[in-house]
């Protein structure tokens, strides 16, 4: 065959999927609805959406439901999508454990185990991870239906688009090819993503900004990273990595970060940074119900009733949080921001200390009705991952790879 005829293939075999993702994105997002209104929605002709949701019925992805009323002609019956009979697994996998949920396709949770994962090179973390995977789906068997995909989102440098990993913070990873080989063992599609650009994601689904397009997500853990959603899509650069907010100078006369720059955010807004900030406080004789070993928890907790010494620790971290968030602001021009992390339980003093910053030196045109809210979902363990196999039904990857199956 010519090549002309092997890309005419191709095309035809592209508008397929991007015909059925129209018309499945429709009726997740808007169901009930009939396929006069997904026609007039889509600009599909009718008949091809009649063929459409002829091929989805039979694969169990929607069904009818109730007629709807009349309008003079006969009355049009409305579809919905059924989730219950689809799973996928959700894996976060952090530095020493994962968690893994298994989650129908509407994205409830239906079961979650944390297994401790200490191993330190890639190849006996591969093995630990996979026997997890294994062991997880044996437990469970009752409440498998169909597994359409497993998603794994983590720490570091990541290939999404070839399912590589690059670099993670506490092993050596040589190209890790970690979604060919969950698809080798497991025989079931998979997906691999950035933790926090995930997460940003799955806010942009189910969580805080479903409501806009344009959105940015600044989550506190270990370091400082951010996730960004433009017009709908994970924002992800040339080579799939982009958001390392942490790694902006805010103090130049600051500590040296592990990046070898000085004042990097993530010398200030970190757990470990903050938690470090108490213990020096306290050491220069600063009064505080807080005593030397404590945790970022029990910070938030006293700044929350509040003791002087953690109410200044988490306003200090606000306000260079918020220099970082204004520089970002200027750049992005987002509808609303969202903080996620254990820092957030101090909420009522730790977004003021952000707004402030935004309102000082962000475009007076950008911090316009910008609302900058805590993360609905940054306790939903696995629902970044989740969102890896949303988008790729949304999409229409993952869509087509069931029909097709």
């Amino acid at each position: 065959m010519t090549s002309g005829g092997q890309a005419q293939i191709g095309n035809v075999d592209l508008v397929k999927q991007l015909n059925s993702a129209a018309v499945y994105r429709l009726i997740d997002r808007q169901g009930p609805i009939s396929r006069i209104q997904i026609a007039e929605h889509s600009q599909l002709a009718p008949a091809s959406v009649t063929k459409i949701t002829r091929q989805l019925i039979e694969r169990g992805l929607i069904k009818e439901v109730d007629q709807q009323a009349s309008t003079g002609g006969r009355r049009a019956i409305s579809i919905i999508t059924e989730t219950r009979g689809f799973n996928t697994i959700g894996i976060r996998l952090g530095r020493s454990d994962a968690t893994l949920t298994l989650f129908d396709l509407s994205g409830k949770p239906l079961a979650q185990e944390d297994y401790a994962l200490p191993e330190r090179t890639q190849e006996t973390l591969e093995h630990a991870l996979f026997n997890a995977i294994a062991s997880f789906m044996e437990q469970y068997e009752r409440k498998l239906r169909e597994l359409i995909a497993i998603s794994v989102i983590l720490p570091g440098l990541v290939d999404p688009v070839n399912g590589i990993i690059r670099y993670m913070p506490h092993i050596n990873v040589n190209c890790w090819p970690l979604v060919a080989n969950l698809q080798a063992r497991f025989n079931v599609t998979s997906f691999v993503g950035h933790d926090i650009r995930s997460l940003a994601l799955a806010e942009h689904y189910f969580g805080a900004t479903r409501d806009c397009a344009d959105s940015i997500l600044v989550r506190v853990h270990r370091g400082t990273g951010a996730g960004i959603i433009a017009n709908g899509h994970i924002f992800l650069g040339s080579n799939g990595n982009v958001g390392e907010l942490g790694h902006i100078q805010v103090d130049p006369l600051g500590e040296r970060c592990s990046c070898g720059n000085f004042g990097c955010l993530e010398t200030i807004a970190a757990n470990s940074a903050i938690e470090k900030r108490v213990r020096h406080l306290l050491s220069q004789g600063y009064n505080s119900v807080l005593r030397e070993e404590c945790g970022i928890h029990q910070i938030c907790q006293a700044a929350n009733r509040g003791d002087a010494l953690a109410t200044e620790v988490i306003e200090h971290v606000g306000r260079y949080l918020g220099k970082a968030v204004a520089i970002a602001i200027n750049l992005f021009n987002p509808q609303k921001v969202v903080i996620a992390g254990e820092i957030t339980e101090a909420e009522k003093l730790l977004l003021p200390a952000i707004e402030g910053c935004i309102n000082t030196q962000v475009l007076k045109a950008f911090r316009k009705n910008l609302p900058v809210v805590r993360s609905e979902l940054d306790h939903h363990s696995g629902i970044g991952a989740f969102a890896l196999a949303k988008r790729a039904m949304l999409n229409g990857i993952l869509l087509q790879h069931l029909l097709e199956g």
